[in-house]
């Protein structure tokens, strides 16, 4: 197939072009930067365009006239702390809808039959038991964990709504493994040893994590799979006080500290303490029986 990725430079692009690659697949790789080596070099072949410039995107596709297009544009912050993440809001939210919506607007005029979007496992509504697919987003909740929710919600009804083509959401856990945040040597990895990654509360809010190479894989089968949504996700949903544990053994921290839920909520957030405290872990039943995702367990639970 000819398959054009939009976002191939991210923490799963560059593991997925090597993927669909190894499927013998031909790949492209949307982009903004000049300088197309580091592209070249895993295989992908560069097409210059910004995703925000729906003139450019309309002749990209054009010219590569692809069977599929995967869209994984996001544009995150290399520290994953609240200071961060707040800079970096606006400028994620504008990438990932604006994106989305200049490249559903060329699909059926170039022949597209196939649309993968990047969509996300964590949002799911609170309540008993993991969240499968027919879970909806939530609703209420801390500010920005609500506005980001609607956002995926609405990048996942206009993609829906696009008449002629399938569409696939891919809703991730959270990524760990190489070029992620949680890693040893990343991010979360200097901050537990920091001392600044707490247990809040009761630490019950259950995180689902997947490898960035499982789920490369699973979107590398995406490709032939029903439409519908996806929860791509390992089978070891843990609450923050267990993975967070352990994963500060990983990193060779001390024990993360304790901190109540007033406190987190005067230092880091109401988002914080929503994350660390309801949280609704995700089913991958689905993935495993239409794709036959078979993700590696939690690598240091």
């Amino acid at each position: 197939m000819r398959i054009l990725i939009a976002g191939a430079s991210g923490a799963i692009g560059r593991p997925l072009v090597r993927q669909l690659r190894a499927n013998r697949h031909e790949v492209f790789a949307l982009t903004r930067s000049p300088d197309f080596a580091p592209l070249r070099k895993i295989g992908a072949e560069p097409v210059f365009a910004d995703a925000l410039d729906a003139a450019a995107v309309k002749a990209a596709v054009g010219r590569i006239r692809p069977d599929v297009v995967i869209n994984e544009l996001t544009s995150l912050p290399q520290h994953y702390t609240p200071a961060d993440m707040k800079a970096a809001a606006e400028r994620d939210r504008k990438v990932r809808v604006e994106g989305n919506i200049n490249l559903l607007a060329v699909l059926r005029d170039v022949g597209v039959r196939r649309y993968l979007l990047q969509s996300s496992a964590f949002w799911y509504r609170p309540g008993a038991g993991l969240a499968d697919e027919s879970v909806p987003f939530i609703s209420t909740a801390s500010p920005k964990v609500e506005a980001r929710a609607r956002t995926y919600s609405e990048l996942e009804a206009r993609a829906s709504a696009t008449p002629g083509i399938e569409f696939v959401a891919l809703r991730y856990g959270f990524f760990y493994g190489p070029g992620t945040w949680y890693t040893r040597e990343g991010d979360m990895g200097d901050q537990v040893r920091q001392q600044r990654l707490p247990i809040i509360g009761e630490g019950q809010g259950v995180y689902s994590f997947v490898h960035i190479d499982d789920a490369a894989w699973a979107t590398a089968a995406a490709l032939e799979c029903p439409p519908g949504a996806y929860n791509i996700v390992d089978g070891n949903p843990s609450p923050q006080h267990v993975w967070l544990a352990a994963f500060a053994r990983m990193a060779g921290a001390a024990p993360p500290p304790r901190m109540s839920e007033e406190e987190a909520l005067r230092t880091s957030g109401p988002d914080a303490v929503y994350y660390a405290t309801r949280l609704r872990g995700a089913s991958n039943e689905k993935a495993r029986r239409e794709l036959e995702f078979r993700p590696r367990p939690l690598e240091w639970i």
